[in-house]
């Protein structure tokens, strides 16, 4: 436990007001009497266990999880602490409510349950000032920036500055999943207008009213943040989150070998995929180098999906074209193919020299492929039909929807294993309940990005590494995959248990500080003990004593 100097703080009421200092009715006599806070709460001191009962106890009788998440996030802004106690005890029921599914909602409500400033605002009205906006900030020693446009919010499309529910919840993730201190998590949203005609049309949006910015001002903006963000905070991470496909392949190539950055839904979503396919096999057998990927959607989850599986079979041997010969795509045209005209850049290297179709289903029975991949924000596309030509083509089909939030998953859980007679090897990027069948349990796994970017964070922070490789993404997926247990394929779910993602965290980011010890990334001295070393820059929710 750290003690604090009363002079060093601000003291009565301003504390209380302080979500990094404040501790409620737990502040001892002493306490009370030194930062002069008596009176000024009841007189009943409580222990940190008994102020999480009273927030588990409203939490749980709040009728809706729209309701569940404002109470967290107004606890969030009065007592940081106790809110981290309180997810990290309760990871698997406060993590839906804190992002998927229920962060889109928020988002989509944003402008109206709008409460108190958390993040940090840069718009196109604030070109030129970036770096002495930044300076405002309080915490100066801010080490991970999330950062959107509010281009492409989960599947919802364009929401403008109301994404900057994403950049507050990854960076809670950060925290409660992997131990960064809140005080060294930034979000910030890059307010460059929005197309969505509700928003604009809405008195209270808070974003600039005008239509989205796609020319050189945004790229302006683009530039003068980054630059700024890392002379403001030198060596911070900086992670893209949920900016539209054409922008996130051409920035992530752009800045990823300038600055410390990285793409989520890239590269997460690569890695926390790839590590589902791995850990698949055990349950379908076969060899990785033997599946056949078939997604349905080809934007940025999708290609960085595909790149890790690429990456992961050059790992074994395969040449790149071999390994891409196993990845083929059907997107809103159709499949993507060479014969097409006018496809995006970053689809080229997996359009195949191959006849092609219209829809899903015919391109499942032509290609038969070992697995799908749903990425395509559409719900329902995963039809009865195609569930079972997968059924039909494999024994054990692997079947991921991983669109978010839940009510755009391509099928549900209980779809693919009831349709496939539960035969299923089922994800989902939001969690589903278990589904029982014949007298069996079924226990999806969750394909959540959570698995594999707190940790790559950590590991990144960690190693005072320069630059994030995508060696980096592939370690995480097998790391990942390493970590799911026996007892986790029998019961058929392919990830680890949530209630693990700390120690799963951690050894991501051991595995992810190897790499940039050994490839010479950091000026940092490799430790002895890597695992020792990642530990020791854990978070834990714990109040300070106050002398």
């Amino acid at each position: 436990m750290t003690t604090q100097q009363p002079s060093d703080l601000h003291l009565g009421v301003k504390i209380l007001h302080d979500p990094v200092r404040n501790k409620g009715t737990a502040f001892t006599d002493a306490e009370r009497q030194a930062l002069k806070l008596t009176g000024l709460l009841p007189p009943r001191i409580h222990s940190m266990a008994e102020q999480e009962l009273r927030v588990l106890g409203n939490v749980r009788a709040k009728p809706t999880d729209l309701e569940r998440y404002l109470y967290l996030i107004a606890l969030q802004d009065r007592n940081e602490t106790l809110f981290y106690r309180v997810v990290m005890n309760n990871i698997e029921e406060m993590m839906p409510i804190l992002y998927t599914p229920t962060v889109g909602k928020a988002c989509q409500e944003f402008q109206h349950i709008y409460r108190k400033p958390r993040g940090f605002y840069v718009s196109l009205n604030d070109r030129g000032n970036v770096r002495e906006m930044l300076q405002n900030w309080p915490h100066k020693d801010a080490r991970i920036i999330v950062v959107t446009d509010g281009g492409r919010i989960l599947g919802l499309g364009d929401l403008g500055a109301d994404g900057m529910g994403i950049p507050i919840g990854k960076l809670s993730l950060y925290t409660a999943c992997a131990g960064i201190h809140p005080t060294q998590c930034l979000p910030v949203m890059l307010d460059v207008g929005t197309d969505n005609e509700r928003l604009l049309n809405d008195p209270l949006y808070n974003g600039i009213e005008q239509r989205r910015e796609r020319g050189a001002a945004y790229d302006e903006l683009v530039e003068e943040f980054i630059s700024a963000a890392s002379e403001v905070f030198p060596g911070v991470l900086i992670q893209l989150e949920d900016f539209g496909n054409s922008n996130a392949f051409r920035f992530l190539k752009h800045y990823r070998d300038r600055t410390c950055l990285f793409n989520d839904d890239i590269q997460g979503t690569g890695a926390v995929a790839v590590a589902g396919v791995i850990a698949a096999l055990r349950i379908t057998g076969g060899k990785l180098s033997d599946q056949k990927l078939l997604f349905l959607g080809a934007g940025e989850a999708g290609i960085g999906i595909a790149d890790v599986f690429v990456a992961a079979l050059v790992e074994q041997g395969l040449s790149a074209e071999q390994a891409r010969e196993r990845c083929w795509f059907v997107d809103s045209t159709g499949m993507v193919v060479k014969s097409r005209e006018n496809l995006a850049v970053h689809k080229l290297p997996f359009a195949h020299d191959h006849e092609g179709c219209d829809d899903f289903l015919s391109a499942v029975k032509m290609l038969r492929p070992t697995a799908i991949l749903g990425l395509s924000g559409q719900p329902n596309t995963f039809t009865e039909d195609v569930i079972k030509a997968m059924a039909d083509i494999n024994e054990r089909p692997i079947i991921f929807a991983l669109s978010n939030p839940t009510s755009m998953a391509e099928c549900t859980a209980e779809q693919a294993y009831t349709l496939s007679d539960g035969r299923a090897v089922f994800a989902s990027g939001s969690p589903f309940d278990p589904v029982t069948i014949a007298n069996q349990t079924f226990v999806p796994g969750q394909g959540n990005n959570a698995y594999i970017f707190p940790g790559v964070g950590l590991g990144v922070i960690a190693s005072q590494s320069r630059t994030v490789t995508d060696e980096m993404f592939l370690a995480a997926a097998h790391s990942l995959a390493n970590q799911v247990s026996d007892s986790d394929i029998e019961r058929g779910r392919i990830y680890p248990s949530l209630a693990r993602i700390r120690e799963v965290s951690a050894l991501i980011a051991r595995d992810v500080a190897k790499i940039a010890y050994d490839n010479k990334l950091t000026d940092k001295e490799e430790p002895e003990d890597i695992l020792a070393d990642v530990r020791e820059h854990m978070y834990k929710p714990v109040y300070p004593h106050y002398a």
